[in-house]
């Protein structure tokens, strides 16, 4: 089957936004898997202007809707190009502008957690944003919601 679409659930976890002059962690909305087997985060950067901000991605995990039991997400639970340290993977500088990052999770709690923390960004304007890629439906066709 050639269809995609009927087979995701896309979620908004970072508006986009452009955080200027400040290291405030961008702290994601709770996304919820019930119904679907993976999950991928997807990260994009825009025109990143100061000369020497870091942004670190932090991915966590609870079965509390509000995260009240949350811990860090276990390597082994994560996927991305470097499977040793895939938030480090994810995670970006300055020289990223316009790119895309992404972060699969193949853990076994429900609720996820995704923050963007930026350190030394306080002379330029960092634009990014970030979704959740929810797959593997325990029901099709998948459709989307609107929230």
């Amino acid at each position: 089957m050639r269809d995609f679409t009927n087979r995701i659930q896309v979620k908004r976890v970072i508006s986009p936004v452009t955080q200027t002059n400040s290291d405030t962690a961008l702290v994601g909305q709770i996304i919820d898997r019930q119904g679907f087997e993976s999950v991928t985060f997807v990260i994009a950067t825009g025109g990143l202007t100061d000369a020497d901000a870091t942004f670190t991605v932090l991915l966590e995990e609870g079965d509390n809707s509000a995260l009240s039991d949350n811990t860090a997400v276990a390597d082994a639970d994560m996927i991305s190009q470097s499977t040793s340290a895939p938030e480090t993977a994810a995670s970006f500088t300055f020289t990223h502008d316009d790119q895309v990052r992404k972060l699969g999770y193949i853990g076994t709690k429900r609720y996820l957690r995704l923050t963007i923390t930026p350190s030394g960004n306080n002379s330029g304007a960092a634009p990014l944003c970030a979704m959740a890629l929810l797959a593997n439906a325990t029901m099709q066709p998948v459709v989307q919601a609107t929230a």
